[in-house]
């Protein structure tokens, strides 16, 4: 298991989450939140191991090519990068990303 690819495809979900199929969404989430296993989620979607692999590497390919078009996360990151290297006051950085966040 890949921590480093798997925590990026987390962060990818945070932001695209809504693009995903209901089905996607829920496999995804039992597999890299739940820590499901295939056969798991498998029983509990009464699919084959295989369809849930499968939908679960098209999931991935959706958010790799979503962020590959519109680089939320890394433009997300470039933000937060330049506030903790600014001079700038904590309650204005907290601000900032509240409105990056739409609260």
């Amino acid at each position: 298991m890949d921590i480093v690819k798997n925590f990026r495809l987390t962060r990818l979900f945070d932001f695209y989450s809504g693009m995903l199929t209901d089905k996607q969404k829920l496999i995804f989430e039992r597999y890299y939140f739940d820590d499901a296993s295939l056969k798991e989620i498998a029983d509990e979607c009464n699919i084959s191991r295989q369809a849930v692999r499968d939908s679960l590497l098209s999931a991935e390919k959706s958010l790799n090519e979503l962020e590959s078009k519109i680089n939320l996360l890394s433009k997300f990151d470039s933000i937060e990068k330049l506030l903790d290297e600014s001079n700038i006051d904590a309650k204005y950085k907290e601000k900032i990303m509240q409105v990056w966040e739409g609260k």
